[in-house]
């Protein structure tokens, strides 16, 4: 079933985090974080939403790099009932689709209920002094990538973040396949 990510929560402060990435560390928010920014991304390997736009995604966290906004990437999926999302899965992702930002793995979960995440991809994009302002989608793609030329939402927001502190007023929703969670 598809989720659509509630509205952006200007100035919401980033939640810490201290989660193994598929390099071996262990990550925190502190060491996450970009000068003038930080991008959250909520994703999993499994997901056809997260599929469609791996390369793009790869893409715009590489041009946001050299903004000063780093990316880290957090798997957060019952890995019992979606095995193809296993950490050492996600090690294979990472290195085919050349990650330059961090994989962690929320294996409690607790993660993804802090930050409030509901699905794949979900974005929460932060200013350098970590508030949100940015809750929207990466692209027009769905389960397929939209066409080549399309508007790139989440570059063009994490850019005027970079440049101003400030997310834009109007953000369209990320659409994707809903976090999966561990039965009570």
């Amino acid at each position: 079933m598809a989720l659509e990510t509630p509205v952006c929560e200007f100035g919401l402060p980033a939640v810490d985090f201290s989660l193994p990435g598929t390099d071996g560390k262990i990550w925190t928010l502190d060491q996450c974080r970009g000068e003038n920014g930080l991008l959250v991304m909520f994703i999993c390997n499994h997901c056809p939403y997260v599929q469609a736009i791996m390369d793009r995604l790869v893409r715009d966290t590489n041009a946001l790099k050299e903004l000063g906004v780093n990316s880290v990437a957090i798997m957060s999926n019952d890995v019992n009932d979606y095995p193809e999302d296993a950490f050492d899965n996600m090690k294979r992702v990472a290195e085919q689709q050349q990650f330059s930002f961090p994989y962690l793995y929320d294996e409690t979960q607790q993660v993804a209920q802090a930050y409030g995440a509901v699905c794949t991809p979900d974005f929460f994009g932060y200013n350098g002094d970590l508030q949100l302002q940015y809750r929207g989608r990466l692209d027009a793609s769905k389960k397929q990538a939209a066409a080549s030329d399309v508007r790139r939402d989440l570059f063009e927001a994490m850019k005027q973040v970079a440049e101003t502190g400030h997310g834009p007023e109007n953000q369209i929703p990320s659409m994707g396949c809903s976090i999966k969670w561990r039965a009570a």
